[in-house]
């Protein structure tokens, strides 16, 4: 996934257009006050000929008690423009931002598992976060700054050469440098901005490893390291962010600079007797010269704010090039019977060379319970992880009913699945919530605490201090390990798919509950077809066929008794789990 890539600021521009483009109207008035506020500066600017000519040199009285309420008229005229361009601006960068987090957000929702293999969570959160905040800055006040100093620009030159051509014919030598500048530093910028959202990502990457990882940190004791650390990574962002400001405040006194000879060169024309250059006209001239610095200064200095927005820009839409998950099937069934073939399969994940699977093949009749067993990384919970679909097979094909797994929509498909891990993870809602959690509302009250009460957990919760209301914290925190797995269980109780995965569903019991739980759980697996994953092989003598996979393969197949006779791999691990 390379979301690195860089591209031209005009490219990147034209991916956020049509974003901006939702609001033409309000940007077209935007546009338009913001003209008319640089206007209201060019006509003050414009007023001192006839001030300083008509007025003061002719001593003309009636144009001098009009003047103030032309100067108090521009004034509240740009006043009332600066208002409505900043309301309006605002209300369309908020609106913008709110559709990429959104869109940013469904895509992470609807991404493949690979996607997440392949990038840390600090670094999505800081997409989600600090990029998409950079788009504000970029959307907003970059570009009120931009369209705003450009008119205000476009006014100062009409002004110069309407007033004495000769004495600005010095701004056809100055301009192209001044844009050559600019443009060469945006160059500088983009580039600078990117490193500063990738150190971004390593600085909130380092503060979720902290975050998620507190309890190995103090056991450890790697305060120091892990301090370190994000020192080391705070430090970068430091220096990319003094990088980012020394261009700037660089680039603006040698613009500057390069006006300074205009100006020099206004002073030696209006030397010029040939000329007679009334005092009116070389002063409108002058102050527009020297008022030309603010609008380019503020135009270098914001370019640095507009280049991160691009840059951000850049990278999330980038993001939104990575591909979805596939769901081109067609077949939706409430209820399927279960009957499940695993033909030939083999499957590669993207970050390895070797095969995690190679030509797997086996079935489970419907009402069937199979078990998987194996060393740990053997490959038994990536075949649960195949029928899911979180990833595609690169050989074979898996079938439900007859039908390639591919035929059904996903949503179908996974809802005919129940899905009980060794690692869960509960969202930080009531413990209700938590067990009908997808379908909440479908659900009567009754029905997930009789759930609850299949999975042993009922009496847990009914001592807790608001039962079936209790917050269990972020990802389940306030609850033991037990007691996550059987809010899980009770989860998949509910939901009564007819077929189960059950990974590791009972590691994290003690025996007595785990005995419980076994009772509920073979309870549960009548009727359906079950692919039970396990270490403590007690658990699966029972199953209708056990398959030893180790390195990807399947190397012992059968019964229980079967497999201990032939005095195998399952016969040692067996004999290791009862030592």
């Amino acid at each position: 996934m390379n979301i690195d890539k860089d591209s031209s600021t005009w490219c990147t521009f034209t991916k956020l257009w049509p974003y901006i483009a939702q609001h033409k109207l309000v940007l077209f008035i935007s546009i338009i006050l913001l003209i008319i506020s640089a206007f209201a500066d060019t006509s003050l600017i414009g007023l001192l000929r006839p001030l300083l000519d008509l007025g003061f040199s002719m001593n003309d009285r009636e144009f001098l008690y009009m003047a103030p309420i032309y100067i108090f008229g521009l004034v509240f005229i740009r006043g009332i423009a600066n208002y409505g361009y900043s309301i309006l601006l605002a209300l369309i960068s908020g609106k913008i931002v709110m559709r990429i987090r959104q869109r940013l957000f469904a895509h992470f929702v609807d991404a493949p598992v690979s996607f997440y293999d392949q990038s840390s969570t600090g670094r999505l959160l800081s997409r989600i976060t600090y990029d998409t905040d950079q788009v504000a800055a970029s959307s907003s006040d970059a570009l009120i700054t931009i369209i705003r100093e450009s008119a205000f620009i476009c006014g100062l030159f009409y002004t110069m050469f309407y007033n004495s051509w000769q004495l600005s014919l010095s701004l056809l030598v100055v301009t192209p440098i001044v844009i050559g500048l600019i443009s060469f530093i945006s160059v500088k910028f983009r580039k600078l901005a990117k490193n500063m959202q990738n150190s971004m990502g390593n600085v909130t990457m380092a503060v979720e490893q902290m975050l998620k990882g507190y309890r190995e940190i103090i056991v450890f004791g790697a305060q120091n390291e892990e301090s370190k650390n994000f020192e080391k990574v705070s430090n970068k962002f430091r220096r990319d962010g003094m990088r980012l400001v020394s261009i700037s405040a660089l680039s603006t006194p040698i613009i500057q600079l390069v006006i300074s000879f205009a100006i020099a060169f206004v002073l030696l024309t209006a030397s010029d007797p040939d000329l007679n250059i009334t005092a009116g006209e070389f002063t409108v001239v002058f102050s527009s010269l020297v008022a030309l610095m603010q609008p380019i200064k503020n135009l270098t200095s914001v370019n640095a704010n507009f280049q991160k927005g691009m840059a951000a820009c850049q990278t999330l839409f980038a993001i939104f090039e990575q591909p979805l998950e596939k769901d081109n099937g067609s077949i939706s069934v409430d209820r399927v019977k279960g009957n499940i073939v695993f033909d030939h399969v083999t499957f590669s994940y993207e970050t390895r060379k070797e095969p995690a699977l190679k030509d797997i093949s086996f079935s489970v009749p419907a009402g069937k319970t199979i078990a998987l067993v194996g060393r740990s990384g053997s490959g038994k919970t990536t075949i649960a992880s195949l029928l899911t679909r979180f990833y595609d097979i690169s050989k074979g094909q898996i079938l439900i009913d007859g039908h390639n797994i591919h035929d059904f929509t996903l949503h179908c498909l996974r809802d005919q699945i129940g899905l009980v891990s060794q690692n869960i993870h509960l969202f930080n809602d009531t413990i209700a919530n938590n067990i009908a959690y997808g379908r909440i509302g479908e659900y009567t009250q009754q029905q997930i605490e009789e759930a609850a009460k299949k999975a042993y957990a009922y009496d847990f919760i009914m001592q807790s201090e608001h039962g079936f209301d209790t917050k269990v914290g972020e990802s389940g925190i306030l609850l033991s390990g037990g007691q996550r797995q059987r809010i899980a269980i009770a989860r998949a109780l509910l939901r009564d798919n007819p077929i189960l995965i059950l990974d590791e569903a009972t590691s994290a019991l003690d025996t007595e509950s785990e005995y419980a739980i076994q009772q509920a759980l073979s309870e549960l697996q009548k009727g359906r077809t079950s692919i039970v994953i396990a270490h403590r092989l007690s658990t699966i003598e029972n199953a209708d066929e056990i398959l030893v996979v180790d390195a990807g393969e399947i190397i012992e197949q059968g019964t229980h008794h079967e497999l201990l006779l032939k005095d195998g791999v399952y016969n040692k691990l067996y004999q290791a789990n009862h030592l």
